[in-house]
């Protein structure tokens, strides 16, 4: 496995998670790093990316000024921290590595196993 989620777990309403992906080899060599996530019944749906490269950042207008995504120096980790949960958010989360500044999944091509939240009270 090259890229592990983690950080998942059971939040109330307006909490927060952090939610953490490592890159076992770096040799990805992927300057792009992508949060999906994939509510029961939906598509998986873009959250936002990072560039290793500059630090660029997009969001999901779901989830603009309540998450934010950043990464290590070292370019092994990236991070999204979710704030003011909802239980819309709900869902499980996903990271990915890819080259193109891309909304669209398919546009990636690595992907973690994916870890869940759940917001509720």
């Amino acid at each position: 496995v090259q890229l592990q989620a983690s950080g998942g777990g059971l939040v109330q309403p307006g909490g927060s998670l952090r939610l953490s992906c490592a890159d076992s080899r770096r040799s990805l060599n992927r300057n792009v790093r992508g949060w999906f996530r994939q509510a029961p019944g939906k598509e998986r749906e873009f959250v936002g990316f990072i560039t290793f490269r500059g630090g660029r950042t997009e969001y999901a207008d779901s989830v603009k000024g309540r998450f934010a995504i950043s990464r290590d120096n070292a370019g092994n980790t990236v991070n999204l921290q979710m704030n003011n949960l909802r239980p819309e958010d709900t869902a499980i989360y996903y990271c990915a590595a890819g080259d193109y500044l891309s909304m669209i999944a398919s546009r990636y091509d690595y992907w973690g196993q994916g870890t869940q939240v759940t917001v509720s009270s």
